[in-house]
């Protein structure tokens, strides 16, 4: 398994606008070994708010078609030469081969 992590930091009361942006349906869900995809937001504090996007593949090689794949490219070159949001402070990326992983187990009596 492998993951991805996109980590954005906004202004104080923006985090709904990123929450919203990445858990609305896309075409990310069609691509072949997506898993799935969580957003996370930092527990309420003052001051600026961070979100977290947790993206999991089944494989880097299904990460890595997705990411030159022509539908996420398209997406790109939309948006290029475009300014980002005023309110995003900062973001970034990072990508991790899962290399271990639990799940709920019953109690056994």
């Amino acid at each position: 398994m492998f993951a991805q992590i996109k980590t954005l930091v906004v202004e104080e009361g923006y985090a709904g606008k990123m929450v919203e942006k990445f858990s609305t349906p896309g075409i990310i869900e069609e691509q072949p070994g997506f898993l799935d995809l969580t957003v996370l937001q930092k527990k309420k504090r003052k001051g600026n708010e961070e979100i977290l996007v947790l993206i999991r593949w089944e494989s880097e090689e299904a990460w890595k078609a997705w990411e030159t794949s022509e539908v996420h490219l398209a997406g790109h070159r939309e948006n290029r030469g475009k300014p980002k949001p005023e309110f995003i402070i900062e973001g970034s990326q990072d990508v991790y081969h899962v290399i271990g992983q639990k799940e709920y187990r019953a109690l056994t009596k």
